[in-house]
Protein backbone atom coordinates (compact mmCIF):
# COMPACT_ATOMS: atom_id res chain seq x y z
CA UNK A 1 0.00 0.00 0.00
CA UNK A 2 0.87 3.74 -1.38
CA UNK A 3 1.31 6.33 1.41
CA UNK A 4 2.80 9.81 1.99
CA UNK A 5 2.84 9.29 5.62
CA UNK A 6 5.98 10.03 7.21
CA UNK A 7 4.65 9.85 10.69
CA UNK A 8 1.98 7.73 12.22
CA UNK A 9 0.93 7.87 16.31
CA UNK A 10 -1.08 4.93 17.77
CA UNK A 11 -2.49 5.03 21.09
CA UNK A 12 0.55 7.43 22.32
CA UNK A 13 0.36 7.92 25.76
CA UNK A 14 2.97 9.69 28.53
CA UNK A 15 2.61 9.84 31.98
CA UNK A 16 4.98 11.26 34.35
CA UNK A 17 4.13 9.19 37.71
CA UNK A 18 0.74 9.06 38.53
CA UNK A 19 0.09 12.33 36.34
CA UNK A 20 -1.08 11.56 32.81
CA UNK A 21 -0.12 14.10 30.41
CA UNK A 22 -0.99 12.23 27.14
CA UNK A 23 -3.94 10.17 26.45
CA UNK A 24 -4.25 7.76 23.36
CA UNK A 25 -3.30 9.99 20.59
CA UNK A 26 -4.01 9.03 17.18
CA UNK A 27 -2.59 11.01 14.32
CA UNK A 28 -0.65 11.07 11.07
CA UNK A 29 1.84 13.63 9.07
CA UNK A 30 1.93 13.47 5.47
CA UNK A 31 5.01 14.51 3.33
CA UNK A 32 4.41 18.28 3.00
CA UNK A 33 1.76 19.19 6.04
CA UNK A 34 2.45 21.88 8.04
CA UNK A 35 0.34 20.88 11.26
CA UNK A 36 0.13 23.24 14.38
CA UNK A 37 -0.94 22.03 17.55
CA UNK A 38 -2.46 24.71 19.91
CA UNK A 39 -4.01 24.91 22.95
CA UNK A 40 -3.68 26.09 26.61
CA UNK A 41 -0.56 25.58 28.62
CA UNK A 42 -0.52 22.08 30.26
CA UNK A 43 -2.50 20.24 27.45
CA UNK A 44 0.39 18.51 26.56
CA UNK A 45 1.93 19.76 23.30
CA UNK A 46 4.93 20.23 24.34
CA UNK A 47 5.10 16.42 25.55
CA UNK A 48 3.61 15.06 22.62
CA UNK A 49 6.50 16.73 20.30
CA UNK A 50 9.13 16.06 22.78
CA UNK A 51 7.87 11.98 22.99
CA UNK A 52 8.21 12.23 18.84
CA UNK A 53 11.56 13.22 19.05
CA UNK A 54 12.15 10.83 21.57
CA UNK A 55 13.19 12.95 24.75
CA UNK A 56 10.76 11.72 26.36
CA UNK A 57 9.87 8.00 26.56
CA UNK A 58 6.12 7.28 25.55
CA UNK A 59 4.65 5.04 28.31
CA UNK A 60 2.69 3.19 25.63
CA UNK A 61 1.59 3.20 22.21
CA UNK A 62 3.32 3.51 18.87
CA UNK A 63 5.42 6.19 17.33
CA UNK A 64 5.32 4.79 13.87
CA UNK A 65 8.47 6.77 11.49
CA UNK A 66 7.98 5.57 7.63
CA UNK A 67 6.59 2.45 9.19
CA UNK A 68 9.14 1.62 11.73
CA UNK A 69 8.03 2.38 15.33
CA UNK A 70 10.39 4.51 17.10
CA UNK A 71 9.17 3.95 20.51
CA UNK A 72 10.35 0.10 20.39
CA UNK A 73 13.80 -1.07 21.93
CA UNK A 74 17.46 -0.49 19.97
CA UNK A 75 16.75 2.68 18.33
CA UNK A 76 19.39 5.03 17.30
CA UNK A 77 18.08 8.23 19.04
CA UNK A 78 20.91 10.49 17.48
CA UNK A 79 20.39 9.12 13.67
CA UNK A 80 16.49 9.39 13.71
CA UNK A 81 16.89 13.01 15.65
CA UNK A 82 18.96 14.15 12.69
CA UNK A 83 16.05 13.33 10.04
CA UNK A 84 13.56 14.62 12.83
CA UNK A 85 14.71 17.94 13.73
CA UNK A 86 13.72 20.23 16.73
CA UNK A 87 13.28 23.62 17.37
CA UNK A 88 12.95 24.44 21.06
CA UNK A 89 11.43 27.62 22.89
CA UNK A 90 14.89 28.46 24.30
CA UNK A 91 17.09 28.02 21.24
CA UNK A 92 19.53 25.43 22.58
CA UNK A 93 22.82 26.64 21.25
CA UNK A 94 26.00 26.14 22.47
CA UNK A 95 27.46 29.33 24.09
CA UNK A 96 30.75 28.64 23.91
CA UNK A 97 30.98 28.11 19.77
CA UNK A 98 30.23 30.25 16.77
CA UNK A 99 27.43 30.67 14.91
CA UNK A 100 29.03 28.59 12.31
CA UNK A 101 30.34 25.82 14.48
CA UNK A 102 26.63 25.40 16.33
CA UNK A 103 25.23 24.67 12.83
CA UNK A 104 28.69 22.44 11.84
CA UNK A 105 28.75 20.50 14.64
CA UNK A 106 25.75 17.91 14.40
CA UNK A 107 26.80 17.14 10.55
CA UNK A 108 30.05 16.35 11.57
CA UNK A 109 29.40 13.89 15.03
CA UNK A 110 25.76 12.59 13.68
CA UNK A 111 26.32 12.72 9.99
CA UNK A 112 30.05 11.81 9.83
CA UNK A 113 30.58 14.88 7.10
CA UNK A 114 33.92 16.35 6.83
CA UNK A 115 34.12 20.13 8.12
CA UNK A 116 34.58 21.26 5.05
CA UNK A 117 31.55 19.84 3.84
CA UNK A 118 29.75 20.49 6.97
CA UNK A 119 31.13 24.25 7.07
CA UNK A 120 29.86 25.15 3.30
CA UNK A 121 25.74 23.21 4.02
CA UNK A 122 25.89 25.30 7.35
CA UNK A 123 26.63 28.96 5.15
CA UNK A 124 23.93 27.35 2.84
CA UNK A 125 21.48 27.53 6.06
CA UNK A 126 22.60 30.60 7.33
CA UNK A 127 22.48 32.52 4.74
CA UNK A 128 18.69 30.88 3.98
CA UNK A 129 17.48 32.33 7.12
CA UNK A 130 19.51 36.11 6.94
CA UNK A 131 22.21 34.76 9.60
CA UNK A 132 25.62 34.93 7.10
CA UNK A 133 26.68 38.05 8.77
CA UNK A 134 26.98 37.16 11.90
CA UNK A 135 28.91 33.33 11.48
CA UNK A 136 31.73 34.35 13.73
CA UNK A 137 29.05 35.58 16.84
CA UNK A 138 28.85 33.96 19.73
CA UNK A 139 25.18 33.42 21.11
CA UNK A 140 25.28 35.95 23.69
CA UNK A 141 26.45 38.79 20.72
CA UNK A 142 23.30 38.23 18.82
CA UNK A 143 18.92 38.78 19.69
CA UNK A 144 16.49 36.25 20.60
CA UNK A 145 15.10 36.70 17.18
CA UNK A 146 18.82 35.59 15.30
CA UNK A 147 19.15 33.14 17.80
CA UNK A 148 16.27 31.16 17.10
CA UNK A 149 16.97 31.62 13.18
CA UNK A 150 19.88 30.10 13.89
CA UNK A 151 18.96 27.16 15.75
CA UNK A 152 16.33 27.24 12.63
CA UNK A 153 19.33 26.94 10.14
CA UNK A 154 21.10 24.41 12.41
CA UNK A 155 18.27 21.99 12.02
CA UNK A 156 17.96 22.22 8.46
CA UNK A 157 22.05 21.51 7.89
CA UNK A 158 21.02 18.07 9.21
CA UNK A 159 18.69 17.87 6.18
CA UNK A 160 15.49 16.47 7.95
CA UNK A 161 12.60 15.23 6.60
CA UNK A 162 10.75 16.46 9.41
CA UNK A 163 10.97 19.90 11.40
CA UNK A 164 9.29 20.09 14.98
CA UNK A 165 9.00 23.85 16.49
CA UNK A 166 8.19 23.57 20.37
CA UNK A 167 6.54 27.29 20.61
CA UNK A 168 9.57 29.08 18.57
CA UNK A 169 8.81 32.66 19.25
CA UNK A 170 7.26 32.39 23.10
CA UNK A 171 10.22 33.81 24.63
CA UNK A 172 11.19 36.11 22.16
CA UNK A 173 10.33 40.00 22.37
CA UNK A 174 7.11 40.73 20.07
CA UNK A 175 9.45 42.55 17.76
CA UNK A 176 11.50 39.51 16.94
CA UNK A 177 8.56 37.30 16.68
CA UNK A 178 7.95 38.06 13.32
CA UNK A 179 11.21 37.64 11.85
CA UNK A 180 11.20 34.28 12.97
CA UNK A 181 7.61 33.26 11.41
CA UNK A 182 8.71 34.82 8.76
CA UNK A 183 10.99 32.04 8.43
CA UNK A 184 8.91 29.10 9.02
CA UNK A 185 6.34 30.36 6.53
CA UNK A 186 8.64 30.33 3.43
CA UNK A 187 9.94 26.86 5.04
CA UNK A 188 6.30 26.05 4.35
CA UNK A 189 5.78 27.53 1.28
CA UNK A 190 8.96 25.43 -0.03
CA UNK A 191 7.31 22.16 1.28
CA UNK A 192 8.79 21.54 4.64
CA UNK A 193 7.19 19.14 6.71
CA UNK A 194 6.38 20.60 10.00
CA UNK A 195 4.67 20.26 13.91
CA UNK A 196 4.51 23.71 15.11
CA UNK A 197 3.41 23.94 18.87
CA UNK A 198 1.99 27.28 19.14
CA UNK A 199 0.41 30.20 20.72
CA UNK A 200 0.41 32.52 17.26
CA UNK A 201 -3.13 32.15 15.88
CA UNK A 202 -2.71 33.76 12.80
CA UNK A 203 0.48 31.36 12.13
CA UNK A 204 -1.89 28.57 12.70
CA UNK A 205 -4.68 29.75 10.48
CA UNK A 206 -2.73 31.27 7.90
CA UNK A 207 0.11 28.68 7.13
CA UNK A 208 -1.04 25.25 8.63
CA UNK A 209 -2.63 22.54 6.50
CA UNK A 210 -4.19 21.19 9.43
CA UNK A 211 -4.80 22.40 13.32
CA UNK A 212 -4.91 19.86 15.83
CA UNK A 213 -6.24 21.47 18.97
CA UNK A 214 -5.43 19.57 22.26
CA UNK A 215 -7.04 19.90 25.92
CA UNK A 216 -5.68 17.83 28.90
CA UNK A 217 -3.88 15.56 26.97
CA UNK A 218 -6.07 14.67 24.35
CA UNK A 219 -6.52 15.65 20.73
CA UNK A 220 -10.38 17.18 20.73
CA UNK A 221 -10.63 18.12 17.90
CA UNK A 222 -8.26 18.41 14.13
CA UNK A 223 -8.96 19.34 11.07
CA UNK A 224 -7.86 22.73 8.29
CA UNK A 225 -7.59 25.78 9.39
CA UNK A 226 -10.89 27.04 7.55
CA UNK A 227 -12.95 23.94 9.83
CA UNK A 228 -11.15 24.39 13.44
CA UNK A 229 -11.26 28.38 13.32
CA UNK A 230 -14.33 29.14 11.21
CA UNK A 231 -16.43 26.51 12.46
CA UNK A 232 -15.12 24.41 15.76
CA UNK A 233 -17.41 21.41 16.42
CA UNK A 234 -16.15 21.02 20.22
CA UNK A 235 -17.40 23.46 23.19
CA UNK A 236 -13.69 23.62 24.05
CA UNK A 237 -12.58 24.29 21.19
CA UNK A 238 -14.82 27.10 20.74
CA UNK A 239 -13.93 28.61 24.12
CA UNK A 240 -10.27 28.25 23.60
CA UNK A 241 -10.72 30.45 20.20
CA UNK A 242 -13.42 32.39 21.37
CA UNK A 243 -10.03 34.21 23.80
CA UNK A 244 -7.70 34.89 21.03
CA UNK A 245 -10.34 35.78 18.83
CA UNK A 246 -12.10 38.28 21.14
CA UNK A 247 -8.23 40.01 21.85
Amino acid sequence: MENNNIFEIRHLSKAFGSHQVLRDIDFSVEKGDVISIIGASGSGKSTLLRCINLLETPSSGEILFHGQNMAGKGVNAPAYRAKVGMVFQSFNLFNNMTVLENCMVGQIKVMKKDRETARLHALEYLEKVGMSPYINARPRQISGGQKQRVAIARALAMDPEVLLFDEPTSALDPEMVGEVLGVMRSLAREGMTMLVVTHEMAFARDVSSRVVYMNQGVICEQGSPAQVFGNPQQPETREFLARFIDN
